[in-house]
């Protein structure tokens, strides 16, 4: 039986905040909540909750400043994103969850984690680099200054580098359901980015008490996120050779049963 995300408004600390839902008709495992990559939306799991949504309600929020929520009206923290997202919870009244996160996503997961220690259960994290003090500054360099230019150059840049880093099977087509998010926050579209360069796992990972299962497919991410092992107090990492950006779209069935099973009884290692 089909199930459709529905897509709804809550009131934040920044305004309104825009989520996509889905729920089954009768939940056996709990609510997974999910978190983007910058600058997107909860627009990259909408094929991918459509599979989850089997047995648990999936949410996916954007983060304020992306998609449709509202912006923060200066540079967030990751702490602030995750405490924003936090009150999305309360608001929708989940009680115990699990996690999903993606790139920024990631680590704005990892965060409300340590905010809410109880009410996070476990945390599947798509990527989590771990950078060398050079690598963290030509991150900074090349990610950090995403503003609109007059001649409009900055979209057709945009659009390259998601072509650049599109993965096995990605097609334009898929990439224009992504692009319009991508674009829509303007100057803003580099927060997200910023904040995380700001954040970083060896700081924080440590302290995470919940299971991780860190995904590790083959994207711009992938020559850093090993590295991230050693910092795991509880958790593992899975490689996902031959996967890229674009995997929850192409491969939703596979990453929900990966998902599925961590959330299941996982006990790191």
């Amino acid at each position: 039986m089909s199930v459709r995300v529905q897509r709804a408004y809550a009131d934040g600390r920044y305004g309104q905040l825009h989520y996509r839902i889905a729920r089954p008709a009768l939940p056996t495992a709990r609510p997974l909540v999910c978190f983007h990559l910058s600058p997107v939306s909860g627009v990259v799991f909408e094929r991918f909750m459509a599979e989850m949504v089997r047995e648990r309600v999936c949410v996916a929020p954007d983060t304020p400043g992306y998609g449709q929520s509202d912006p923060p009206p200066t540079q967030p923290t990751i702490g602030d994103y995750a405490a924003a997202h936090g009150e999305l919870l309360d608001a929708l009244g989940l009680g115990e969850v699990d996690l999903l996160g993606y790139h920024t996503g990631s680590k704005i997961a990892v965060e409300l984690a340590l905010q809410r220690p109880v009410q996070v259960r476990h945390l599947v994290l798509i990527a989590a680099p771990v950078y060398t003090p050079a690598e963290l500054e030509a991150m900074r360099r090349s990610h950090g200054n995403l503003e609109p230019v007059d001649d409009g150059s900055h979209l057709a840049d945009y659009w390259r580098t998601l072509l650049r880093w599109r993965g096995p099977g990605q097609t334009s087509e898929l990439l224009m359901e992504w692009m319009p998010d991508s674009i829509r926050g303007g100057a803003r579209r580099a927060f997200g980015h910023r904040a995380a360069f700001d954040w970083q796992y060896p700081d924080h990972l440590p302290r995470v008490s919940q299971p991780v299962l860190v995904l590790d497919p083959d994207d711009d991410l992938h020559p850093y996120t090993g590295r991230v092992r050693e910092h795991l107090r509880n958790g593992r990492v899975l490689p996902l050779p031959g996967r890229g950006h674009g995997f929850l779209d192409l491969q939703a069935a596979e990453a929900a049963a990966i998902i599925r099973d961590w959330t299941a009884g996982s006990t790191g290692g």
